[in-house]
């Protein structure tokens, strides 16, 4: 078995996620690090997107989570996550998702912050 790992990086989105009221009307631009761990065996032999975990696919379930308004970047994260481990549960051995906020409305000068989640499928 040839385990690979995809990663889509810089994914951004502007989106409204945050605890406050301005988070929730004004919105926010995001950037989302995907690293998906899948069996890349067979699509490495027959060059076939039909056999392989689809990358556009993958874009298309965080898009749709990422505008989906939510407080905390936990559960968008933890979304993300149910959502692709939905999408593929033959395919996907381990995701890890990190969602930032650039300049989040903190008080002071910050260049984002990130949550981090991952999770493994216990059948593969």
């Amino acid at each position: 078995m040839n385990m690979g790992i995809i990663e889509i990086e810089d994914m951004e989105f502007y989106a409204f996620h945050g605890c406050f009221e301005s988070e929730k009307i004004v919105g926010n631009t995001f950037l989302v690090q995907a690293q998906l761990h899948t069996n890349c065996s067979v699509p490495a032999q027959t060059d076939n997107i039909a056999d392989a975990l689809n990358y556009q696919t993958v874009y298309e379930i965080i898009e749709k989570q990422m505008s989906i308004p939510s407080s905390l970047l936990e559960h968008v994260c933890k979304r993300i996550l149910d959502a692709l481990f939905a999408q593929f549960p033959d395919q996907l051995a381990k995701a890890r998702i990190t969602v930032a906020k650039l300049a989040p409305p903190m008080g002071g000068k910050i260049k984002s912050v990130k949550v981090t989640m991952q999770a493994a499928n216990s059948e593969l």
